[in-house]
């Protein structure tokens, strides 16, 4: 017979207490996702500013999801090998490089995305 607890919402707020802990850290220690939280601000300001429709808002919201995302973890795979290679490593150096590539990739795409959506806008003023 399994040895199941029942339902406690007690115990489901406490779970988050450590992904708070992560976010706390993360928002506190890596001085990359202060420009993406600038940048995120900037285009929730422009979407308010010219009053864009629920599709892009969904866009702009998933890029922003999407960015912030890749960026925690980069991060965590940054200090995950440091923590298992802490001498320097060619490998080690490379599993880095292609976590910061995935920021890079994803950070391209909703920069592309927000020029989609805002470049006409903007044009519309001149």
């Amino acid at each position: 017979m399994k040895n199941e607890k029942s339902f406690s919402v007690s115990e489901r707020v406490k779970s988050f207490k450590p992904a708070l802990n992560g976010l706390k850290w993360f928002l506190v220690n890596e001085h990359n996702v202060r420009v993406h939280l600038f940048l995120s601000m900037l285009s929730i300001c422009a979407g308010i500013y010219f009053q864009i429709s629920t599709n892009e808002w969904i866009a702009i919201l998933i890029c922003i999801g999407m960015v912030l995302s890749m960026e925690a973890a980069n991060s965590a795979i940054e200090k995950l090998v440091d923590l298992v290679s802490p001498q320097k490593n060619h490998l080690a150096g490379w599993i880095k490089d292609i976590a910061a590539a995935a920021v890079l990739i994803a950070s391209i795409m909703a920069l592309l995305i927000a020029a989609v959506i805002f470049l006409p806008k903007i044009m519309i003023l001149f």
